[in-house]
């Protein structure tokens, strides 16, 4: 049985973080299995102070205005930003598949590791100033629950979260 990297993203996997997630083991054969969560619940507060903490006045407004997208438009969305990350990783040489999931992703990353064969989880998610800070994040989460390696990664970037 292959070893498997879970990577939890909030987001398209760019080429960025593939090649920062490929780094991690560079002479390793391992399967990638990806997990996208259908944001159909979003946290208004947090989703204020998080964009207003880059800079993002005009996405702070639509957390204010209430412009969520509807669950069938968040799973879409999530299929799509799942489909590009698995050919990004596979593009690369890798083999990857991936599941949408729930708005929290503990539950399936919680079977996906009783399952076996998880090595690892790497979760990719933009900043977000006040779970980060009071480390209720999920890799935050999943480094407590799951007791298996966790790295958080920000999204673009090389920056550890």
């Amino acid at each position: 049985m292959t070893d498997t990297i879970l990577v939890l993203t909030e987001d398209t996997l760019n080429p960025a973080d593939v090649q920062h997630i490929l780094s991690l083991h560079q002479d390793e054969q391992l399967a990638y299995r990806v997990l996208v969560p259908a944001d159909t619940e979003r946290n208004v507060i947090s989703g204020i102070i998080d964009h207003l903490s880059v800079g993002e006045l005009k996405e702070a407004w639509d957390e204010v205005l209430g412009r969520e997208p509807s669950p069938a438009t968040a799973k879409a969305e999530a299929s799509e930003q799942l489909e590009r990350s698995v050919a990004e990783l596979r593009a690369a040489g890798r083999e990857a598949d991936g599941v949408v999931v729930d708005d929290d992703p503990l539950p399936a990353l919680r079977t996906a590791v009783a399952a076996g064969g998880a090595r690892e989880i790497v979760v990719v998610t933009y900043p977000h100033a006040v779970e980060d800070t009071f480390h209720t994040d999920w890799a935050s989460r999943a480094r407590e629950e799951l007791h298996v390696p966790v790295l958080h990664l920000y999204s673009g970037t090389s920056e550890l979260g």
